[in-house]
């Protein structure tokens, strides 16, 4: 590990957001950072510069760090050229400009050593700024495949951070040489989970120690789609397994609704719940499978832990991303992948042989731990510090 000079503190701006998997690792790398200073005694300053009204601005206040707005010009993609002259997106256009300017005074006014900017279309007037500026500027990219805003930055020269060895190929070839695989920062207390804590904390009381255990989840929101074919398979699923069924606030009174018609004997080892809050670092050690979306935030925390998963991809993200994250893991054997429709028989036939048959899980579990990358946030810390000096 690099450390830092001793005789000095360090100012950092941040950009980027947009979705939270954008938005969290940048926060995972600012408390990573903090801590690595303050072991030598110096201290860091940051700024948070992001959309207004935006979620970005909600966890920066929330972490009592420093934020301001920029414009920021959001391209609308479509496979129709004509398409993207929309009366939207040359508004959006006639905001990058107004972003960048705004950005400009912010990094000449604010000073930073290092500018970090994590994607969404925030980074990019003010990653511009940065290298207008002549600021060192680090990119961090969370999926396999290269975001927009990230294309853009990376092309205006700057230090490219990536998750994955397979991103680097599909950077632009002036970025491939000095590319760096951090992995992608997950939230330390993920990894600090008690299996043996898992149940007690979610008041879990028909727990059966003697079964493997599911555990459901669509992201805070909840997924309908997965709801809706773990609903279709419980019975089968409860015959061999506790399920811990996420799902969001809009879909639970539906969903406890159709758990009365379970049998008893089945019903007691479901728990369903809208939200798994500070408890989740020991429901995932307590999970042995399991069935979520594959974006780039769920990703890295799975792999790093070591969870045999079964990924349903949110078919709407940007770019298709969630289905290459998938594909990325299922062809290493890392994860069970559905990809393109899915319904009960097909979440059926691929949960099956990961209740069944425990060596499979196992194989499929350690294939992940090997793209799993617990010290991210050091990695990137690493190269945030090496481009400040």
């Amino acid at each position: 590990m690099n450390s830092t000079p001793d005789h000095r503190d360090l100012r950092l701006i941040v950009t980027g957001g947009g979705t939270g998997g954008h938005t969290y690792p940048a926060l995972t790398a600012i408390n990573a950072l903090r801590k690595r200073l303050e072991t030598t005694g110096n201290s860091l300053e940051v700024l948070w510069v992001g959309a207004a009204g935006s979620l970005e601005k909600r966890v920066a206040t929330a972490n009592g760090i420093a934020f301001e707005a920029v414009a920021t010009g959001k391209i609308r993609r479509s496979k129709n050229p004509l398409k993207l002259a929309s009366p939207a997106n040359i508004k959006d256009m006639t905001n990058v400009p107004r972003g960048v300017a705004q950005a400009c005074k912010l990094v000449s006014d604010f000073e930073p050593d290092v500018v970090l900017a994590t994607g969404g279309y925030v980074a990019v007037p003010v990653g511009l700024a940065a290298r207008m500026c002549r600021k060192p500027l680090v990119v961090h990219e969370q999926t396999v495949r290269l975001g927009l805003a990230n294309k853009v930055l990376a092309r205006a020269g700057a230090q490219i951070a990536v998750s994955a060895e397979s991103s680097v190929e599909l950077l632009p070839d002036s970025s491939q040489g000095d590319a760096v695989v951090t992995g992608n920062p997950v939230r330390p207390e993920v990894l600090t989970g008690r299996a043996e804590l898992g149940a007690k904390g979610l008041g879990f009381e028909g727990y059966d120690a003697q079964l493997p255990t599911v555990y459901v989840t669509g992201g805070a929101q909840g997924s309908a789609q997965i709801n809706d074919n773990v609903r279709a398979i419980l019975p089968w699923l409860l015959a061999r397994a506790n399920v811990v069924h996420q799902c969001g606030a809009a879909n639970v009174a539906t969903l406890r609704e159709s758990a009365q018609q379970l049998p008893p004997g089945l019903a007691e080892r479901y728990h369903l719940t809208d939200f798994v809050g500070p408890e989740l670092p020991d429901v995932l050690a307590l999970a042995d499978v399991v069935i979520s979306r594959s974006g780039a935030g769920t990703i890295a925390e799975l792999t790093a832990l070591g969870k045999a998963a079964v990924f349903i991809p949110l078919a709407s993200s940007a770019g298709n991303e969630q289905a290459h994250n998938a594909r990325h893991l299922q062809e290493t054997n890392a994860a069970v992948a559905l990809l393109g429709e899915v319904t009960p028989e097909s979440l059926q036939g691929a949960v099956e042989p990961l209740l069944t048959d425990p060596a499979r899980r196992e194989e499929i579990a350690t294939n992940a731990r090997a793209h799993g990358r617990p010290d991210a946030a050091e990695r990137l810390v690493d190269v945030l510090l090496n481009a400040a000096e």
